[in-house]
């Protein structure tokens, strides 16, 4: 129970709290309409105005271009900025004009390479044959499709927020890592410092292809994220069984609902579907970032040893031909393959090990899992205001 009067006002500025958190669908109510799709206009605008601006720089040359160039970026920005500004204020789209939007932004692959036949008198697409005039309009499909659906899932799960809060602990995650390498690099490296300088594993890296390598770094990632949706699950369980009144109390401190006394402990809020994958999404991020902090010393240590151990002669000798250079003089490719293989393994090795270790878990994790724990506690506060005032 309540003990105060709130206004509706309070309840509006609670659901803005949590889209700059990086959980939108902890909002009550939340939906394509009324919150995901006015909050991608922005992006479908820069889209839009991006790829008509495309065919204005087609016919310019010289320092036109350039300034052209300018004057655009200019003006999509502002109008960038401004329908952020008009959104925000905006709660919802009424049905006509969602269908207006959706139907205006489904004939740009139409209106786009149509214009550009008019402007240019030829249609002008990478890898294109003037002769097979249906990959044209296939092209610009895809290319809107999938401009679409990223915007419409980086909306939804709020990943522009993540991603900002991800880079503002970047510094933390550096400081901790250096904890972190200190206590799990040793005997890391008992086990795969040898391998290192396993003749077969340069025979592989050197005919491996950097497309094959990104492979084996996704499947590592995969294996992070799933260990964090599995311990993020056994986490839900444990806050949702903890809304006592001081716990909220100290939660909701610095929010819109700071302040709000409540009388009694609520019982448990369940989650759907989506909200269960924004949160997975907030945890996911924060754990990759810290995991990218981590393979990048990891990689820089692997490169340096090679330098110092691994001379052009010996990458020879290993490989049983003359090694491919990378880009870099003196530098074999292998060097650089093997490197990353060790540095995604070591990444994704810190990642699970901060969250199962007791110890690691503790100084690693712990702050990494209280934002997920704040916002449920902040979001059982909101449902028990929202029930209690009309918005």
């Amino acid at each position: 129970m309540i003990s105060a009067v709130v206004s509706p006002a309070v309840v509006r500025r609670a659901e803005q709290w949590f889209v700059r958190q990086g959980a939108p669908t902890m909002i009550e109510g939340y939906g394509f309409r009324s919150h995901v799709l006015p909050r991608m206009l922005p992006a479908l605008t820069f889209v839009a105005v991006g790829s008509l601006a495309w065919l204005v720089l087609l016919r310019s040359t010289g320092l036109s271009k350039w300034v052209l160039l300018g004057v655009i970026v200019a003006v999509v920005v502002s109008a960038w900025i401004l329908l952020s500004v008009f959104v925000r204020r905006l709660p919802s789209f009424s049905r006509q004009t969602t269908v207006v939007l959706l139907v205006a932004y489904a004939a740009m692959p139409v209106i786009v390479p149509l214009l550009q036949y008019v402007v240019n008198d030829d249609i002008i697409t990478p890898g294109a044959d003037p002769h097979d005039w249906w990959v044209v309009p296939l092209w610009f499909v895809a290319f809107f499709g999938l401009a679409f659906v990223a915007t419409m899932l980086a909306t939804t799960y709020g990943l522009g927020a993540l991603l900002k809060a991800a880079i503002r602990h970047v510094i933390a995650d550096l400081r901790n890592s250096v904890h972190l390498l200190g206590r799990a690099l040793p005997p890391m490296l008992f086990v795969t410092l040898f391998l290192f300088f396993t003749g077969e594993l340069w025979q592989a890296m050197n005919q491996l292809r950097w497309p094959r390598v990104s492979l084996i770094v996704l499947m590592f990632v995969a294996i992070t994220v799933l260990a964090a949706a599995a311990r993020l699950r056994d986490e839900i369980g444990r806050v949702e069984q903890d809304l006592r009144p001081e716990v909220l109390a100290v939660a909701c401190k610095g929010t819109p609902l700071a302040g709000i006394e409540l009388a009694e402990p609520l019982p448990p809020k369940r989650l759907n579907g989506r909200q269960l994958r924004n949160l997975l999404v907030m945890l996911a991020i924060r754990q990759l970032v810290q995991a990218a902090v981590i393979g990048l010393a990891l990689f820089a240590f692997f490169v340096l040893l090679g330098l110092i151990v691994v001379t052009p002669a010996i990458a020879e000798q290993w490989i049983g031909a003359p090694a491919n250079m990378s880009v870099f003089p003196g530098v074999p490719s292998a060097m650089l393959r093997n490197a990353t293989l060790f540095a995604a393994f070591g990444s994704m090795y810190f990642s699970v090990t901060s969250m199962s270790d007791t110890e690691h878990r503790q100084r690693f994790f712990a702050p990494v899992l209280e934002k997920v724990e704040r916002t449920l506690e902040v979001r059982a506060v909101y449902l028990e205001v929202r029930g209690r005032v009309r918005v």
